[in-house]
């Protein structure tokens, strides 16, 4: 198997919570299964591009997984040697919702400026 290129590791916020990390355990089997591969497509061939992972923002992606019910939508950045997931959603419609999206640059930015 080849050598990953970047590590997953999930954001934690102040008070410790892994907001991602959370996020995946209410998602059904399948759905982990899709979200995690589609994860490790990114850890071991890092840079991907569209349609699997888009760029939103200076040092902030998202990786996208098809589901049935919209697509998840997982907001990283990289840090180092990590792919750090900062923010998740299930997105039903073409526009990513602004707050979403601020959430997401407001991780980033705490990540760039104290690491993980």
């Amino acid at each position: 198997m080849p050598e990953k290129i970047l590590t997953v590791h999930f954001y934690k916020t102040p008070s410790g919570n892994e907001p991602v990390r959370e996020w995946l355990k209410l998602r059904t089997p399948e759905e982990k299964k899709a979200i995690g591969e589609d994860i490790k497509a990114v850890e071991y061939t890092w840079p991907v591009g569209y349609p699997q992972v888009v760029k939103m923002d200076k040092d902030l992606w998202e990786v996208r997984t098809d589901l049935p019910q919209g697509i998840s939508r997982i907001f990283f950045t990289i840090w180092k040697k990590y792919m750090v997931l900062l923010h998740s959603i299930i997105k039903k419609t073409q526009k990513t919702p602004q707050q979403e999206l601020v959430t997401a640059k407001k991780r980033r930015n705490q990540v760039m400026l104290g690491g993980i």
